[in-house]
């Protein structure tokens, strides 16, 4: 039984799609490069026509402290999440102009919000988009972008940033802390918009 709950569980946290032709990858701020590498493969082999990376810096520390891995590729003096990713799209072979702004987010709703005005700023209609996040948030960014593109359809194509996946995420106490905290958040977060 306890089996069954926790296949669910990795099931529910751990959303994946195999990728499909979309109007826009979005790419939500984060500091590890993986996820914009994801999108610009997939601007590249022609899934979309645009890539909107999204952020400022997180709530929490305030500034951009800092890209996470692959430094050495990828050292610019960022001030923004945006900048950071933009210079990956660029550096992995995304062309400028194919390449959306939203530098000032610093949260995952506030990437869904701001994500939305930049694309109705542009007249731009979103029937179907692609979600380039992490792996184990992968849930809650996307409920958090179904809620602001209701009419949308999502698919998720996620990347592991840190050894953390859904066939390992249990055997130790870092997987199982990540994960356990995303559906605590969810939990969270979900009840405020049901309020």
């Amino acid at each position: 039984m306890f089996e069954d709950y926790r296949k669910e569980l990795e099931t529910f946290i751990f959303a994946q799609n195999e990728p499909e032709q979309s109007d826009v990858i979005f790419v939500p701020g984060n500091r590890y490069p993986y996820m914009a590498e994801c999108a610009a493969k997939l601007y590249r082999d022609g899934f979309a026509p645009f890539v909107l990376p999204s952020g400022r810096y997180s709530i929490t520390d305030g500034v951009f402290t800092g890209v996470l891995d692959r430094s050495e590729i990828y050292n610019g003096d960022y001030e923004t999440e945006w900048d950071f990713l933009r210079d990956v799209l660029l550096k992995n072979g995304v062309p400028d102009q194919a390449i959306l702004k939203e530098n000032q987010a610093t949260y995952t709703y506030e990437n869904a919000l701001f994500c939305r005005k930049v694309l109705e700023d542009a007249g731009m209609k979103v029937k179907k988009a692609i979600l380039c996040c992490k792996n184990y948030h992968a849930r809650r960014a996307l409920m958090y972008f179904e809620r602001v593109f209701p009419d949308t359809e999502f698919i998720v194509v996620p990347s592991c940033v840190d050894g953390i996946t859904k066939e390992n995420w249990k055997e130790s106490e870092a997987g199982i802390d990540a994960v356990m905290g995303e559906m605590t958040r969810i939990v969270k977060q979900f009840s405020l918009y049901m309020k």
